[in-house]
């Protein structure tokens, strides 16, 4: 009996361990971008539950509502998550250095920094970040185990790739 409640529980802890990495097992965040096209993204809870938890509370704030894209690196990654960039030029010194008035700690886990890998930019304490979040438009191997990893590109990726400085996310939302 003892065994079969065993294998039962470790049956489970797998079925939930795998169905992270499957789409809609968890909530996902469509952000409309003011040009034309949705991103969806999942999430990587088991992996980093409070930076998880950290986006879907800002999401549900409305706080990406109207924010631009202030860092495109070809190759490399789309940034958003200056609340400075609804208003800033986006040439002004002082893009990219905002947030939400907190920080929060580190998650570094094991996921790969590859092509569609939601990631949380931070400054070079490993505990800075709050809101800036980047979307990966390749693989970049230097920043596993030294980011946060924490969600997907489910749908959208070809517009990704065609995302500008300056594009806007209209709304952002939780689905």
């Amino acid at each position: 009996m003892n065994r079969l409640i065993l294998a039962a529980a470790l049956v489970l802890v797998a079925v939930s361990a795998l169905a992270q990495d499957k789409p809609g097992a968890a909530s996902t965040v469509v952000f409309t971008l003011e040009k034309g096209g949705d991103i969806t993204f999942e999430f990587f809870p088991a992996d980093a539950p409070k930076h998880v938890e950290n986006f879907l509370k800002l999401v549900k704030s409305g706080f990406y509502d109207g924010q631009r894209f202030h860092r495109v690196e070809p190759g490399f990654v789309v940034q958003i998550g200056d609340p400075q960039s609804k208003t800033l030029p986006m040439n002004d010194p002082k893009m990219g250095t905002g947030g939400p008035g907190y920080t929060i700690k580190a998650e570094f886990n094991s996921r790969k920094f590859d092509r569609g890998v939601l990631g949380m930019a931070r400054s070079s304490d490993p505990d800075s970040a709050g809101s800036q979040i980047y979307i990966m438009l390749g693989a970049a191997p230097h920043l596993n185990g030294q980011y946060t990893a924490f969600g997907r590109v489910v749908t959208g990726l070809e517009l990704v790739d065609t995302i500008k400085v300056g594009d806007r996310v209209k709304t952002a939302r939780v689905k």
